[in-house]
């Protein structure tokens, strides 16, 4: 049972003018952040009913929903208002990430939609589009990214590119802390990658390295001790000229970003 055909199934008993919304209209426009399980639909119909994995939401005011890939939903820009009520901060700002990343809605589109709409979740979608950063390719990027800037370190830039002495493109990089000169960069595949890939990926730091960057590489075993990340990453901006604060990792910093936060 694929999530189109959960959806056709569900279309038989919610009232005509049901459209997809929260976290599952946000999983139809391309974004899997959370679950999409049980299926969200809004509508302006009042009649009630109960079914098994349907979640009905009445609203009063007006809905503009829009046909997308054959399914009715409720556009990206509410989808992600509505998510606030159901996501962290994080995961919501992952789906504001990749919503820009895909091309589904802007910054300023989305900040526009939230600065004039009165609705659940309006004030935590408005906090999250604080942090919500362009061209960033991953959601797991933008954990990493959060990781850092919930921790009180600086706020790294997002898929800079780097240039040599010359003004050769030497390579793009995740997570850019330009001032002390480090890298963080996240490699997922790094189980599945072939030698010649390995390769390239060691000549393309050794280039770094030898322009005066700091690179580090993580891998998803690396993400079992988050804080280790932040207090590595920490003493690489020292050593490079950072005076700032130390990590701050409370109890919400825990919450979010520590051991089975992710599971």
């Amino acid at each position: 049972m694929t999530l189109r055909a959960w959806i056709d199934a569900a279309r038989l008993v919610t009232p005509v003018d049901a459209a997809l919304s929260h976290a599952t209209a946000m999983w139809w426009h391309g974004v899997e952040i959370g679950s999409w399980w049980p299926l969200h639909f809004s509508t302006n119909t009042p009649t009630r009913s109960k079914r098994n994995g349907i979640t009905i939401h009445r609203r009063r005011g007006k809905l503009s929903p829009r046909w997308f890939h054959g399914v009715l939903a409720l556009g990206v820009d509410r989808t992600f208002v509505d998510c606030a009520t159901q996501y962290t901060v994080v995961q919501l700002v992952q789906a504001g990430d990749a919503l820009l990343h895909l091309g589904k809605t802007t910054h300023e589109r989305l900040t526009a939609y939230a600065d004039t709409v009165h609705i659940d979740g309006v004030r935590r979608a408005r906090l999250a589009l604080t942090l919500v950063c362009e061209g960033v390719e991953s959601p797991m990027e933008t954990v990493i990214r959060l990781m850092f800037v919930f921790a009180r370190l600086p706020k790294p830039k997002t898929n800079l590119r780097i240039y040599d002495e010359h003004g050769w493109f030497v390579a793009r990089c995740d997570l850019v802390f330009e001032a002390q000169r480090v890298i963080v960069e996240y490699d997922g595949m790094w189980h599945r990658e072939g030698r010649a890939q390995r390769r390239e990926d060691r000549r393309r730091i050794a280039r770094l390295e030898a322009l005066g960057w700091t690179v580090i590489v993580l891998t998803a075993d690396d993400m079992v001790d988050s804080r280790a990340i932040v207090r590595r990453v920490h003493r690489e901006l020292v050593k490079n000229g950072y005076t700032g604060p130390d990590p701050h990792l409370n109890i919400m910093w825990q919450k979010w970003f520590g051991a089975g936060a992710r599971s």
